[in-house]
Formats: C-alpha cells, sequence, structure tokens
C-alpha cells in the first residue's frame, strides 16, 4: 500500500532531532500514542498535520511526503553551482542555487543534468558592441525546440526565455568565465564553457 507519507520518513527524520516521541507529539499537537500509530504504519497522519509535522521536523511538506530531505550545502550561494528543473507538464524554467525541492503543477521535479553539447545542439556566438549574440543550430518547430537559455558566471545569471517556432538566437553579456546553458524539449540541458 502506497500512503503519502512514509512511517519510516517520520522515525528518521524524529531521531536525527533528538527528539522523543512526547516531544514530536507535543510540536504537533497531538498524542505519543498518535506519534507512535504513524511510526508503526498503524495510522496516517491527518492532512491537516502535515505542515506543522514537517514544520516540526525541519522540512517541507514536499519532503515529508517524498521521504528525500534534502540539504543544500551551497552555503555561500555560489552561483556556478546553480541548477536547472524543468517541469514536463507546463515548462515552466526555474533556476536555484543548489539542491533544493522543486514542485510544479503537482509533481516534484528533478534537477536537470547537464551534457556536453554535440553536433546536434551546435553553438555560435559572436560579438556585437558590448554584448554577444548567441546562435543555438537547432530546429524550433511546435514538438522540437529550445526552451531556455542561460549564462552563468561567479555573480550573476542571465535566462533567456524561447518558444516554439522563433529563432534559437539570443543576446546576452558574455563578460568573464562562465557557462552558457541551453535546454532542448527532448534532448535536455546542454553546457558549454565560455
Amino acid at each position: 500500500m502506497n500512503t503519502y507519507v512514509a512511517s519510516t520518513t517520520i522515525k528518521h527524520l524524529r531521531e536525527m532531532r533528538n527528539f522523543t516521541q512526547a516531544d514530536l507529539a507535543d510540536r504537533v499537537g497531538v498524542s505519543s500514542k498518535t506519534i507512535s500509530k504513524w511510526e508503526t504504519a498503524k495510522g496516517l497522519p491527518d492532512i491537516s498535520l502535515l505542515q506543522p509535522l514537517a514544520q516540526a521536523l525541519g522540512i517541507s511538506v514536499i519532503e515529508l511526503m517524498s521521504g528525500q530531505h534534502i540539504i543544500n550545502k551551497n552555503i555561500s550561494a555560489n552561483m556556478l553551482r546553480s541548477k536547472f528543473y524543468v517541469c514536463p507538464i507546463c515548462g515552466n524554467a526555474i533556476h536555484a542555487l543548489g539542491n533544493t525541492v522543486v514542485s510544479c503543477c503537482g509533481i516534484t521535479l528533478p534537477a536537470l543534468e547537464s551534457e556536453e553539447a554535440g553536433e546536434d545542439h551546435t553553438v555560435s556566438i559572436e560579438n556585437v558592441e558590448d554584448e554577444h549574440f548567441i546562435t543555438i543550430h537547432h530546429p524550433m518547430t511546435k514538438v522540437h525546440y529550445i526552451s531556455f537559455v542561460a549564462y552563468v558566471s561567479s555573480d550573476r545569471i542571465q535566462m533567456v526565455k524561447l518558444y516554439p517556432e522563433g529563432n534559437a538566437q539570443t543576446r546576452l553579456q558574455l563578460r568573464e568565465m562562465g557557462y552558457l546553458y541551453y535546454y532542448c524539449n527532448q534532448h535536455g540541458l546542454f553546457r558549454i564553457k565560455y
């Protein structure tokens, strides 16, 4: 039986915080017997208790429900540790400074893994005044297109949304060493060092 909160998750997170069942019960506003039932899979938290339970355990509701506790070790917020997320339903593109839990259209999104660009996804970069004109040699049809282009350096990100049947071109200011990312809706995220 699949449940929306795993009993092992509650117990593991409680023990990580060095809480007794009574400690957690006080923080959530239930009895220690209720916590015991949740941890032994003899009962489930009421949906109205998910937010207080997650808050008491120091995680988000999404993390509680997925059973995955995400710790972002990017404490200095280094832009070069950027992560990108794309919703497969609505196409929403999201940028984060390190690991996080991202949800869109009711699903938890995995961070995209970038790969080096191949022959089917080549890029031309041309200097134009104080900017760079970037062209991605890629079809831009309704079903196969480049969704966004982003340039990430140590202190900034520039991100441009592209649309089907438009041009796979944009202008960006590439001022220092960084990475150019672009996302193909069928082949994933590509990255080149520039």
